[in-house]
């Protein structure tokens, strides 16, 4: 790793940490990211799509720690780089996209609690993005001409709020979302901080009634389990009204749906999967996308899955031509292959060159002993199968761990004592797997 490209400490410390965790650093990904370019250039596109005024909708298809949750940060990355907001969650027993117990309104809440800009990427952006619009709104009547102290500024400011207003009016519940805005902007004039707190948690779907919204803000509609996603569509539409390119949305751990033990709960929630997908592949959204990640199992179950549900199962399916070395990646599922030897060898160079530069010493780990590394990871029992990403990740930085803090051991000496067993076949066979790493 050269000088120009160390990552500073504080990320290196936040990467290692996540890394020997289990967790996905939501920063720093840069400097560890190996593969992928397929599945990120296909996604990147998708952007571009969203960007022009059109949707989106994936699947992001891999097992437990094959790279799904590394995948989603790594593009989220990308997009609020590019202007983007992005809105994200993990589904829960308490948050799916509807239940009797108002499932769906608590994944709504989430996902708006956690909006994200590049000026704030780490949640809670809501506030700042409305500051930020309304401070820009008055910022192009002053370069109008148009000075504070004219008589005319209110009126030129109220003009502009308001055709952002106005262009929203057509949506569904687009009035009342921007009689919302209209009531934040004139507490800001006022100076009223209790009125503006009133239109945030309304925004964020706080209000439990409409008459309680109706006495706070004269709006007679709350979101609900039943159109938090038109709320959501409000949300892209009004980012982009005031100088953003879209609204990505992303959702994580589908598989608690699958999870879900009662058929007919699980099949009204495949019902919400699909009327969201069919609306943003037919042209009824606009600069919106949204990346949904499940496992194999929770697509692929013909009884619990998502395959379980006709529609979606129809509209998903791959073709006959599809297969792991001819992929699609225009199909709504992208699938993660297993990173290759090589890959996984690039990878663990670059966590070697990240550990050594947090902990300030040279390292001198030997071609050989990578080898060593990947061939004892993947001689494990079962490994042929079950090996994934963030097991090796995870074993390769305890190992890091281990030498720095015992000066004078190996790699290679400390997998010698570890005493792995093979993951099928012969010796000779698994050796032979991995010839291309022979120095």
């Amino acid at each position: 790793m050269s000088m120009e490209h160390k990552a500073p400490k504080r990320i290196a410390t936040a990467v290692l940490g996540s890394l020997k965790g289990g967790v996905v650093p939501r920063v720093g990904l840069e400097y560890i990211t190996v593969g992928r370019t397929a599945e990120i250039d296909a996604l990147l596109r998708d952007v571009d799509v969203i960007a022009d005024g059109g949707a989106a909708f994936r699947f992001i298809v891999g097992r437990y720690g094959a790279g799904k949750s590394f995948l989603l940060q790594t593009i989220r990355n990308h997009v609020m780089e590019r202007q983007f907001a992005v809105l994200d969650c993990d589904l829960s027993p308490e948050r799916r996209f509807c239940g009797a117990k108002g499932q769906g309104l608590a994944t709504y809440k989430e996902l708006v609690r956690n909006m994200s800009v590049r000026t704030k990427p780490d949640g809670g952006a809501l506030p700042l993005v409305l500051e930020k619009w309304l401070s820009g709104v008055q910022t192009q009547v002053i370069d109008s001409g148009t000075m504070p102290n004219m008589p005319g500024f209110e009126t030129a400011v109220q003009q502009r709020i308001y055709a952002v207003i106005h262009a929203m009016e057509d949506m569904v519940n687009g009035f009342d979302f921007g009689k919302a805005i209209a009531a934040y902007w004139q507490a800001g004039r006022n100076g009223d901080e209790e009125k503006k707190s009133q239109v945030l948690r309304w925004l964020r779907g706080e209000f439990s009634t409409k008459t309680e919204a109706t006495r706070a803000l004269g709006i007679h509609l709350i979101v609900t389990d039943e159109n938090w996603y038109d709320f959501l569509k409000l949300f892209a539409a009004f980012l982009v009204q005031v100088g953003y390119k879209g609204m990505l949305i992303m959702v994580d751990e589908l598989v608690n749906i699958y999870c879900i033990p009662h058929r007919v709960t699980r099949q009204y929630n495949y019902e919400k999967i699909l009327a969201m997908y069919n609306d943003t592949l037919q042209g009824k959204a606009s600069h919106i996308g949204m990346l949904m990640c499940a496992t194999p199992q929770c697509l692929e179950d013909t009884d619990k899955g998502i395959f379980s549900y006709d529609a979606l199962r129809s509209r998903l399916t791959e073709g006959r031509f599809s297969n792991p070395g001819t992929r699609d990646l225009l199909a709504p599922i992208i699938r993660l292959e297993p990173l290759t030897y090589e890959e996984l060898m690039v990878l663990a160079e670059k966590l070697a060159a990240l550990h050594a530069h947090l902990y300030d010493y040279t390292s001198d780990i030997r071609p050989e002993e990578y080898v060593a590394f990947l061939k004892a990871e993947f001689e494990r029992i079962g490994a042929s199968t079950h090996i994934t990403p963030r097991e090796v990740i995870r074993d390769f930085v305890e190992l890091l761990n281990i030498v720095w803090q015992n000066p004078g051991r190996r790699i290679g000496e400390i997998l010698r004592e570890g005493g792995f067993d093979f993951a099928g076949g012969t010796e000779e066979g698994i050796h032979t797997e991995f010839a291309a790493f022979e120095v």
